[in-house]
């Protein structure tokens, strides 16, 4: 069962505040090379230390063993399928953990900072998610509205665009084949056009009753959202979330990850990518850029920590079950149980616990966000390489949140601590 409304708790400090006044009240560390551009968002210098929080400046237990956490990180951004990574921990509601590893470019020296800006890949949904919840806060737009009456370019097969309603959309129950035509995306046409043509599949199930996870219908969200505010989707965005939350570094487009003073470029192995436009054309479902500072915002955001942006009951509903998942292949997916899908989210039991998360991937780049709504604790990464290593570390943090024994989820075997002992590996559970 999710958390409720009731179980939620607020902060006194919107995240701009709390993030612009973080090096004077919490003491941040800052031990590496800066960029020459000075500060980055909030007033805070680009470095690719770790911020590591006074914890007298914290209520809370603290369970979280940064120095061993950072260890970990360090032995992991020397394998070589992985080029830079960007890692961000919460605890007790506040940013404790923010550190940028390896490189932004393969071959170079530039390291990845605070402030270097990543894709989000699917993460983007939450923030299509959050949008769309605010215009119907705002009384701007209703949920259970057929999304047929929104006059998008979406069609379903057997005019199902009619019955499907918002709500429906942002939880990939429009009953059609899973992933469909994003192959058409990836060779470049025009993302409305295709979603003309997605009427013309066979249904795999009747609408609004199966999860099939998609990206060219999920992005009618951005068609919903001009529709009802005359004003672009990456517009809208940033006036509703990005602006009052503080996240300077975000955007919904190409040229705002390729403008920023630092950005991470896509790899394959050790192979720098081209970046193209293919799923900015859907910027709902996977559109978003960010540093992992400003997606530490945005976690922190989900956890109640900005309810002038992000009411408790919007939160709540955003982050309600709303249909069973399969589960993936990986030892990981299995080790989340109660898997489903939430409105741009995904929601999982973990060691006794109800946890929400997600996870992206566009090419060259991966993404991921897991945390507890009630203990207000969590972990956001982003990295610019497929590997799949980085996925490991977000039950690392949790097994040590939830005081569990260690599970070397991460595979990277036995990692000296910062005390000169090892980590001893576990059996996966």
């Amino acid at each position: 069962m999710k958390p409720t409304g009731s179980r939620r708790w607020t902060f006194g400090l919107p995240a701009a505040i709390l993030c612009a006044a973080g090096a004077v009240l919490y003491g941040f560390a800052q031990a590496g090379p800066s960029q020459a551009a000075g500060e980055g968002p909030d007033g805070f210098k680009p470095t690719n230390s770790a911020l590591v929080a006074d914890p007298i400046a914290f209520d809370g237990p603290q369970h979280i063993d940064y120095a061993r956490l950072d260890s970990r990180l360090q032995h992991l951004i020397q394998s070589k399928d992985m080029v830079g990574l960007g890692v961000a921990v919460i605890e007790n509601g506040q940013i404790r953990f923010v550190k940028g590893y390896g490189v932004t470019t393969a071959g170079t020296t530039d390291p990845v900072t605070t402030n270097t800006v990543f894709r989000w890949a699917s993460l983007s949904k939450a923030v299509a998610s959050a949008t769309v919840n605010k215009l119907a806060e705002q009384g701007r737009l209703s949920l259970t509205t057929p999304v047929s009456q929104f006059q998008t370019s979406l069609r379903l097969p057997g005019g199902n665009e009619t019955r499907i309603t918002v709500t429906d959309l942002l939880s990939h129950r429009t009953g059609i084949t899973r992933n469909a035509y994003d192959d058409k995306l990836e060779a470049g046409q025009d993302p409305a056009m295709i979603r003309g043509l997605l009427g013309s599949l066979s249904p795999q199930c009747p609408p609004s009753t199966c999860y099939t996870y998609q990206n060219v219908a999920f992005d009618t969200t951005a068609e919903i959202v001009r529709r009802v505010t005359g004003k672009p989707y990456g517009v809208v965005a940033r006036e509703q979330l990005f602006g009052p939350l503080g996240m300077a570094s975000a955007s919904t487009d190409r040229a705002g990850l390729q403008n920023a003073v630092s950005w991470a470029r896509p790899h394959a192995g050790q192979r720098t990518l081209e970046v193209n436009d293919n799923y900015y054309r859907v910027p709902a479902a996977g559109g978003v850029n960010s540093s992992i500072f400003d997606l530490a915002k945005w976690m922190r955001a989900q956890m109640g920590g900005a309810p002038g942006v992000l009411s408790p009951k919007l939160l709540d509903r955003v982050h309600a079950p709303v249909v069973a998942t399969p589960h993936g292949g990986g030892r990981v997916d299995y080790a989340l149980k109660n898997a489903h899908y939430a409105m741009g989210w995904r929601d999982y039991t973990y060691a006794g616990h109800a946890i929400v998360g997600h996870r992206g991937a566009v090419n060259g780049y991966r993404s991921l966000i897991l945390f507890d709504p009630v203990r207000k604790a969590g972990i956001a990464m982003l990295w610019n390489s497929q590997s799949n290593k980085p996925v490991g570390i977000q039950l690392e943090v949790m097994d040590m949140l939830y005081q569990q024994p260690f599970t070397d989820w991460a595979d990277l075997g036995n990692v000296p601590t910062p005390g000169g002992g090892a980590v001893r590996t576990a059996a996966a559970r």
